[in-house]
């Protein structure tokens, strides 16, 4: 289980959302750094935890663990020969007080979660430290009671500082100063109070200056008959600080008596956070615990793509009774590559001890290791080509895995000459089951849906397309390898069925008749009369009109026939004011008459009521256009229109 691995299945990505539902630091940082389990008992054991946790957050979901963020900086500071800081020490009076909520909260559990509620029975009760450190801190300082010596001495720097008050308050408003201040109001300089005296007055009152204004007008000059009294207060302030120190000493070496006892308490509510984190994503998708076995048996039921939410359609297999690789074909974005990263991103989830968003009774099997090849890989650093990208990954696979591991292969063979690719991919596929890996594989090619057919120990499934709607269904089929869908969906599109017909004998070497539903392409039908909107001139033809005048309507995407020469053609736009048609054959549009068209298949029976004509008439590079200048204005973008 390596970091590709994680970020292949986005892996990381459920994590991140997992996150979310911690409350402490130290929580998410052990949510982040989950490490699947191979141990089965291990597994069982932190899937029984997330169930309990689920049955209490259904009772009760408020959790008291919110006061555990910076314990842990707290006590990693304690052995660094400082003491604590009154903040610090704080923070720890509240983690204390929360380990106390939290047993009371976990008293009336023990039936309901008998396994998480007991956890808490490591957290020793510390009455001792947690009344002294409130005694002592109070509003984030030492308290002035905290110590008798403290308060005696706190009394003394109070009468001393309202002295030195009294005093400067009568200098100041002393007739013989009056004149010799800048200002009439008393300043602070390094914790001494001082007056502001004009310059050209410095002689007239004895002092120190400590301190001028910048433009050196002002000197800040601390009178001679304070001095004594201010000195006596500094002392005062020296035997506080030291007090203070002792104390907090104190209470360091309280907290340092009880370590043990408060680093497992740390441990026992990071893990209840990490646990109700777990159990809060559960319930965010309906997850369930999985039964966990390690016999390669794997068997969803309504199983999503946690990051898919629950719009995404269930997914179901069952596999490991009778087969242990599963070959999936279908069209394109019909779901395929979803499929499988929902298998491994379950299995990791499972294995990481979290619940999964499917039905209960699903199993999952437990891998020593995730082996996959999904996504290009291309580097262009390295100057590999996405066929060599895959190769290498493959290598690798083939190098490292067992009987204990799960293969993932998305398009297998894919990126060089289709035959060789296709032997290429049947022989890995040999060899990968030989080592007993229990494989998921998506391919294209029909030959290895041929070769799981014939062998033992492999099944084929394929992604259900709606042949009616063009559109995939997303849903996996187990048990019938996906019929190709290129030529009924070139039907459905209009091609004629003779091409289609050639089509399937060149490619299966064998024949079979193409035809839509109950429409026969070689007998005439009868044309469809409907209002017509001609987008040039904007205005509309009723039926009643045309024939009048003697003018068939057609409608944009109708299969015609024109004569004489008995060409197939797609109506793109028409008629105009002469009864003539823009019609597009062989990938060319040209004006035919009225006269020389003749309906095979109307257009409301080949394509959805809101399909996409440009897929028809607008080249590939057209359409790339249109969709880059829909979403931002490109400088000397055009589009030519073929006229």
């Amino acid at each position: 289980m390596n970091e590709k691995t994680f970020q292949t299945l986005e892996f990381n990505s459920v994590k991140e959302e997992l996150m979310g539902f911690a409350l402490t630091e130290e929580g998410k940082r052990e949510l982040w750094n989950l490490q699947p389990s191979t141990n089965i008992r291990q597994v069982e054991m932190r899937l029984d935890e997330v169930t309990e946790a689920v049955r209490i957050l259904k009772k009760s979901a408020s959790i008291p663990i919110h006061a555990l963020d910076g314990v842990e900086n707290i006590m990693a500071n304690l052995n660094k020969g400082v003491p604590l800081r009154p903040d610090q020490l704080t923070g720890l009076y509240y983690f204390l007080d929360a380990c106390k909520k939290l047993k009371k909260y976990m008293e009336d559990k023990q039936w309901l979660a008998p396994r998480v509620s007991s956890y808490v029975y490591s957290i020793e009760d510390i009455p001792d430290l947690g009344e002294e450190i409130n005694r002592c801190i109070r509003n984030g300082r030492v308290d002035d009671y905290a110590s008798k010596e403290l308060l005696r001495i706190r009394k003394q720097v109070g009468i001393q500082e309202d002295r030195l008050k009294d005093k400067i308050q009568s200098i100041v408003k002393s007739s013989k100063y009056k004149t010799f201040l800048q200002e009439s109001i008393v300043s602070e300089r390094n914790g001494r109070y001082v007056l502001p005296i004009k310059k050209e007055f410095r002689g007239k009152m004895k002092g120190a200056v400590l301190d001028t204004s910048a433009s050196g007008s002002t000197l800040y000059i601390e009178p001679e008959e304070l001095s004594t009294q201010q000195d006596q207060l500094l002392l005062y302030k020296l035997e506080e600080e030291r007090e203070v120190e002792n104390i907090l000493w104190a209470l360091t070496g309280l907290v340092q008596e009880y370590e043990s006892q408060i680093t497992l308490a740390i441990e026992t509510m990071v893990h209840y956070d990490v646990l109700f984190a777990k159990a809060k994503y559960s319930r965010s998708y309906d997850g369930v615990k999985a039964i966990v076995n390690e016999d390669h048996r794997i068997h969803l039921q309504n199983a999503i793509h946690p990051l898919l939410g629950k719009k995404a359609v269930p997914l179901s297999i069952k596999m490991g009774e009778g087969f242990h690789a599963l070959v999936i074909t279908g069209p394109n974005t019909g779901g395929k590559t979803v499929t499988i990263k929902t298998v491994g991103l379950l299995t990791l989830m499972t294995q990481c001890g979290l619940h999964i968003p499917a039905a209960e009774g699903s199993e999952i099997s437990l891998y020593h290791q995730i082996l996959l090849d999904i996504g290009d890989g291309q580097s262009l650093q390295q100057n590999l080509s996405t066929f060599s990208s895959h190769i290498k990954n493959i290598i690798d696979i083939l190098k490292y895995t067992n009987d204990r591991s799960l293969v993932l292969l998305d398009e297998l063979g894919s990126g060089t000459d289709p035959l060789e690719g296709m032997g290429l991919a049947t022989a890995i596929l040999n060899q990968l089951f030989d080592k007993g890996a229990t494989i998921l594989a998506t391919t294209h090619y029909s030959e290895i849906k041929h070769f799981a057919e014939g062998h033992e120990g492999f099944m084929n499934g394929s992604m259900e397309f709606n042949i009616e709607t063009l559109q995939p269904t997303y849903k996996l089929i187990v048990g019938k390898g996906g019929e190709s869908q290129a030529f009924s969906i070139a039907l459905k599109l209009g091609m004629h069925p003779e091409i289609i017909e050639r089509a399937h004998e060149i490619t299966y070497k064998e024949s079979k008749t193409y035809s839509l539903g109950n429409i026969d392409f070689h007998m005439k039908k009868e044309m469809e009369k409907q209002v017509i909107v001609n987008k040039h001139s904007k205005r509309v033809y009723r039926k009643t009109v045309k024939e009048n005048q003697g003018i068939t309507l057609f409608s944009k995407g109708d299969n015609v026939k024109i004569s004489p020469d008995g060409e197939f053609g797609i109506v793109f736009d028409g008629p105009d004011d002469k009864g003539n048609y823009t019609v597009q054959v062989r990938g060319m549009k040209k004006t035919v008459k009225h006269k020389r068209l003749e309906l095979y298949v109307s257009a409301k029976e080949l394509y959805p009521e809101d399909y996409d004509f440009d897929i028809i008439f607008e080249s590939k590079e057209n359409r790339k256009k249109d969709k880059l200048m829909g979403k931002r204005f490109v400088d000397g973008l055009t589009i030519n229109h073929e006229e």
